[in-house]
């Protein structure tokens, strides 16, 4: 009975906070994925070792996309299923999913679950339940799935045959949305880089499922509502909206300026500008690619990862530090350089707490990839000479942004890293999809201050 209460109260202070129910929930998924990727049933010829295992395990859970084995050809049909399987439910996360499963079985998500459901997929004072919430998610992610896979499958039948369609349609609708970038062609999307239907099906998925559950749901509430004409977007949905606009604009516009003559000289005048809107567009947190990110320009490579660490929007399947949390930062300095002492934007001011979460999640993001860029120079440069690593950097901080930002993009570089190095990467994805705020609280205490010292400021800059 000793030991059993040990356990309970260690069991009760590992469960109590929402934070590190996900980081276990997270872990077991990675745990199960590397389990069954490692069975012989997985491979089309030798079993995976246990590293690679766990990197394509946790780049699935985590809905990143890098790999350091070829799909189409490696992995045998249960492989594949095991990594869908895992964007699947990495891509609405592991807690909805099991409160989803509950509730199926007329059980009662704990108050911890209903916690992380009503923080990531409800806004404002709302009256939603859990289960309603649930509800909607699913019924709206399985239906754009659904959508774009019967898109993808009626554009590429005639061409690969209505039976070798099929597959690959529902593969790559689930990839995309989840915003995952996985893809059973070796070349990615390189083949399709000049079809607009595969091109503007993809670029949709990826956009609806990076915008988050919260801004579909006020979208859908403002234009398909009762009060359709009445009610007017929350704020958080218009600064998610117009940032993400504004970066695939400004994205777009980079990558044709930057690659006109080099990635694009072999397209069209239409080809290029298609190219250059699905990369951009791709590079915020899915991870598909219709360009060669090998032979890409250090400046395009260099914005690729702004985009990268800038990422999807929150209570969405995709990473980053998140546009809201971009936004708010710029609208914080551009108030102050117009002489306001707070954030104001769409006739609205943004709340101190707001910023402070913002302010904190850019910080801890950027120290985590600093450290893991450190590291991966350390592992992979050894016996380099100076010229050749200074080569090197730029792709090793590019696959570490890629990362952490759970993006999925690479110059390449991803299956010749080493053991160590895969290990970091695997380490940065996790942290990447969880978020750093969320493994930060996870390992915290609240400490309640009794008493405040005097202010005093410092000089700044």
């Amino acid at each position: 009975m000793g030991s059993a209460s040990v356990i309970s109260r260690l069991a009760f202070h590992l469960l109590r906070s929402p934070a590190r129910v996900s980081i276990l929930g997270f872990a077991l998924l990675i745990a199960v994925g590397t389990a069954l990727l490692m069975l012989p049933a997985s491979a089309a010829e030798s079993p995976m070792g246990f590293v690679d295992a766990l990197f394509m395990s946790t780049s699935a859970s985590c809905v990143t996309g890098l790999s350091v084995v070829d799909i189409g050809r490696q992995l045998t049909l249960f492989g594949q299923l095991v990594i869908l399987l895992l964007i699947q439910v990495g891509g609405l996360g592991i807690l909805t999913v099991s409160t989803l499963l509950l509730m199926m079985m007329k059980g009662r998500p704990t108050l911890s679950g209903q916690a992380i459901i009503k923080d990531t997929f409800t806004y404002g004072e709302g009256k939603q339940t859990a289960a309603s919430v649930l509800r909607a998610i699913f019924i709206t992610a399985f239906a754009i799935e659904a959508a774009g896979a019967l898109c993808l499958f009626l554009r590429t039948a005639p061409e690969a045959g209505w039976e070798q369609a099929a597959y690959p349609a529902v593969f790559h609708a689930v990839s995309a949305f989840c915003n995952a970038g996985f893809s059973i062609y070796r070349d990615s999307f390189v083949g399709y880089r000049e079809d607009w239907i595969v091109n503007g099906v993809l670029s949709m998925l990826i956009i609806i499922g990076g915008i988050g559950f919260i801004v579909i749901a006020d979208l859908k509430n403002k234009f398909l509502g009762r009060k359709k004409n009445m009610r007017r977007l929350s704020l958080h949905s218009r600064v998610a909206l117009s940032t993400s606009a504004l970066l695939i604009v400004l994205g777009t516009l980079a990558i044709l300026f930057m690659e006109w003559n080099n990635a694009l000289s072999p397209l069209s005048i239409p080809g290029r500008i298609l190219a250059a809107l699905f990369q951009s567009i791709s590079a915020r947190t899915a991870g598909f690619n219709t360009l060669n990110m090998g032979i890409m320009a250090n400046e395009t490579l260099f914005m690729l990862c702004i985009l990268m660490f800038i990422g999807a929007c929150p209570g969405s399947c995709g990473g980053g530090v998140k546009t809201t949390t971009v936004a708010g930062l710029a609208v914080l300095g551009l108030s102050r350089l117009r002489g306001y002492n707070r954030p104001q934007v769409f006739q609205r001011t943004l709340t101190e707490a707001s910023i402070s979460k913002a302010t904190s999640v850019v910080i801890i993001s950027a120290a985590a990839i600093t450290l893991a860029v450190m590291i991966l120079m350390m592992s992979e440069l050894g016996g380099l000479s100076h010229t050749q690593t200074r080569g090197r950097f730029l792709e090793l901080f590019f696959e570490a942004i890629s990362a952490f930002g759970t993006v999925g993009l690479s110059t390449g570089i991803t299956d010749t890293l080493s053991t160590f190095g895969r290990i970091t990467i695997a380490a940065l994805m996790f942290i990447g999809r969880l978020g750093p705020m969320v493994i930060g609280l996870a390992v915290s205490r609240e400490h309640i201050h009794r008493f405040q010292y005097a202010e005093e400021n410092i000089m700044i800059g």
